[in-house]
């Protein structure tokens, strides 16, 4: 892998991390603010969450492995 292709890899990384963060936001918000009136949010919020975690961790692995 280039030198140009790991900072790509970084990046994305990076931003993948982002929206893992901007996810587990909105479920915390969720818990904080609107349960238990809106307990329907939580299947979906919650899979979502789960796959942008899955998504970084997956780029994150072959970041790692390089």
């Amino acid at each position: 892998m280039t030198d140009e292709e790991l900072k790509a890899l970084d990046k994305e990384v990076k931003r993948l991390k982002r929206i893992a963060a901007e996810w587990a936001a909105q479920m915390h918000d969720l818990v904080e603010e609107r349960l238990p009136a809106a307990y329907e949010e939580i299947p979906a919020i919650a899979q979502s969450t789960y796959d942008a975690c899955q998504s970084w961790a997956e780029a994150n692995g072959r970041l790692l492995s390089k």
